[in-house]
């Protein structure tokens, strides 16, 4: 599978002047910065307090990968955080503007909302474009895993909803803490568990395993992301005439699996290759073949 990344492709940054319906809107919504002079304060609440929501939308070819999809996200996310309603026409107009601003290529662009400056009422968006790093050995050589406790049951959302479990918001501190830890035991990567025994995300991908012809995946009402690729994943799957559920997966399932994916945006599917120090069959027809199916899906 061939694909167009172009590494020296520079930054592009655009500032969402009216990012929700809090903000009084004026054409395009949007405009070009300078993402390499400092841009947001520091009394500003995503910066001194995490207090925001983003998205990461994968472009390949100069096509983005499930943008509306994202999009829904992203005003899911605002909504648990109880921060106004973003203007998703706003925020498409100026992720395409990024995406074509930046020449087009396999790109990374991320979608920021944050609560604003301390004290002004008004929130602070941007969207930043940039190069997609290289994914080819993920996808084509599989991932170490190591499985973490995330401290957390399964109907966390239900009990703790002020925890924001579902919620794509900017604080990634343990998420990145996660990833420390996977690297210290010699692991790319991490699955989170329940404390009661379920496999719930990674800390940047969905979780999908096989079970014969089945590909299966954790329910979202256990307090994790909706998977925007784990969808298309699953369009895949059924385009083959496989089956698919997303449903409750014990830590047993996951730790007798044969074989287990990651898959979020950017990095689009990559085969897990050892699970705890144990290793994995990689089937390596099907995850060819649903990178390409991923790779193909442009909004």
């Amino acid at each position: 599978m061939s694909h167009t990344t172009n590494t020296s492709a520079p930054p592009v940054l655009l500032l969402v002047d009216a990012p929700t319906v809090a903000e009084p809107a004026r054409a395009p919504g949007f405009r070009a910065a300078d993402p390499h002079a400092p841009q947001v304060q520091v009394t500003d609440l995503g910066v001194s307090r995490g207090d925001g929501v983003f998205e990461t939308i994968g472009v390949v070819a100069g096509r983005p990968l499930q943008l509306e999809p994202h999009l829904t996200r992203l005003t899911h996310s605002a909504a648990v955080l109880d921060l106004p309603a973003p203007r998703a026409d706003v925020w498409r107009a100026a992720v395409l503007a990024a995406i074509g601003a930046a020449g087009g290529g396999d790109l990374s662009v991320k979608t920021v909302l944050t609560r604003g400056v301390e004290g002004t009422d008004r929130c602070t968006g941007w969207v930043l474009a940039t190069a997609a790093p290289d994914m080819t050995r993920a996808r084509q050589h599989g991932l170490r895993v190591v499985t973490l406790d995330r401290g957390y049951s399964s109907d966390v959302a239900v009990t703790s909803p002020w925890l924001l479990q579902g919620a794509k918001y900017t604080s990634y501190a343990v998420n990145m803490a996660a990833l420390r830890e996977a690297r210290s035991r010699g692991a790319d990567d991490v699955i989170f568990t329940s404390t009661d025994g379920y496999v719930l995300e990674g800390p940047t991908a969905s979780v999908v395993l096989r079970a014969a012809e089945t590909l299966i995946t954790p329910a979202t009402d256990q307090g994790i992301l909706a998977g925007t690729t784990q969808s298309e994943v699953f369009t895949f799957a059924a385009s083959r005439g496989m089956r698919t559920e997303a449903r409750p997966v014990p830590v047993a399932e996951l730790e007798h699996a044969e074989q287990v994916w990651l898959c979020s945006s950017v990095r689009l599917c990559a085969p897990v290759r050892s699970l705890d120090g144990r290793e994995l069959t990689v089937d390596r027809e099907l995850t060819e073949a649903l990178l390409a199916h991923l790779a193909g899906r442009g909004e």
